[in-house]
């Protein structure tokens, strides 16, 4: 089938870093894909291959293109078209839908939310008479699913098999390895992040941290101080982002692509939710966190960290550090990974899904 996906950035590189890693997965199941995206510029910071100012590119089998040349294109006849997060499509092109077959999908945003169940698939129909479906990222078999490619975790366990040190030093150019019982804790976090908590904190654990902060200098907030050294990593392409979180004991992402990224690394890990009016944010964490199932000082440092709360965080994360909660957080984190990764990821249960209406009409 042929798909075009439609991306626009709103904020950060989740939309873009979502979009690339749907439409190479969709490729790599022998599909034809066009990505269209109005920040192409952005998309090259995840992808330093991609020529930002190219009117066309061809990369891992997806072809490219500037949003502004979608205006004038044709929709893929008997294709499907994904508009990513409520994306709006061009008008010109939305018109030019009618009457060429296709199949419209509108990806939603990830959530663990129990209403996801019961919306994901349904269909939403459009005046221009293009058949409209509801699909829903998620973390059960009656959603579609997490993005994973064939064989990551096989590669993450390869990988892993080998020391960290030397992995470190060539991934994020270091000088010098952890030592072997230092505690690697990477930082990917929003601005408004408990940053002093969680410095005063890490720096008072009886063994050394080693705290990995990717892209550029550490916030004023962090500094070394007592066993905590804070490190500065070089930002790395999405394509390397993986093997930065598999050398990691505790993972502190935020967003939607992280998250599931850090959730296939199998590692503890603490998400910062993309922060909404009204904190509607946090009745979608209370949905991930009764999904997730962690121990109870796992949960406790994570609502604190999206709080957010410095005080909460300095006491909650050495009690989640402490055993036998790291051990327990430590195996869920690895068993939630393997029940997931049995579920059918999001590029083939989007193809089937698409499949399947395109035999029923």
């Amino acid at each position: 089938m042929s798909f075009d996906l439609f991306c626009r950035v709103v904020d950060n590189y989740g939309d873009a870093g979502v979009c690339w890693r749907l439409a190479r997965r969709l490729a790599a199941l022998g599909q034809s894909v066009r990505l269209w995206i109005d920040r192409p510029e952005v998309l090259a910071r995840l992808l330093p291959a991609l020529d930002a100012q190219a009117d066309e590119q061809v990369l891992d089998g997806v072809r490219i293109g500037p949003w502004s040349h979608a205006e004038h294109a044709a929709p893929p006849r008997g294709g499907v078209v994904v508009e990513a997060f409520a994306c709006a499509l061009p008008p010109a092109y939305e018109a030019a839908m009618a009457g060429r077959d296709c199949l419209w999908i509108n990806l939603e945003y990830l959530s663990a939310e129990p209403w996801v169940e019961g919306c994901h698939g349904l269909p939403s129909p459009q005046a221009n008479g293009v058949p409209k479906f509801f699909f829903f990222p998620g973390f059960t078999p009656a959603t579609g699913g997490l993005l994973r490619e064939p064989g990551l975790l096989a590669r993450r366990d390869a990988e892993q098999a080998r020391d960290r040190g030397p992995r470190l030093r060539a991934l994020a150019g270091l000088a010098a390895a952890p030592p072997a019982d230092a505690l690697c804790v990477l930082l990917f976090c929003y601005p408004d992040a408990p940053l002093a908590g969680l410095g005063a904190a890490l720096a008072d654990l009886d063994r050394p941290v080693w705290l990995l902060v990717p892209g550029g200098a550490p916030p004023a907030a962090l500094r070394g101080q007592g066993g905590l050294r804070v490190v500065p990593v070089p930002f790395v392409p999405q394509s390397r982002f993986d093997e930065l979180l598999w050398c990691c004991d505790l993972n502190f992402v935020r967003g939607e692509d992280s998250l599931v990224r850090a959730t296939w690394a199998g590692a503890p890990l603490v998400w910062q939710i993309y922060r909404q009016a009204q904190d509607a944010h946090l009745d979608k964490l209370e949905a991930w966190l009764a999904r997730a199932r962690w121990p109870a000082p796992a949960a406790a440092l994570i609502r604190a960290w999206n709080r957010p709360d410095d005080r909460a965080v300095a006491e909650t994360l050495p009690a989640a550090l402490r055993e036998p909660a790291w051990t327990r957080w430590r195996a869920r984190s690895r068993a939630w990974c393997a029940e997931l990764a049995g579920q059918p990821d999001l590029g083939q249960d989007l193809l089937d899904f698409c499949l399947r209406r395109h035999q029923t009409r």
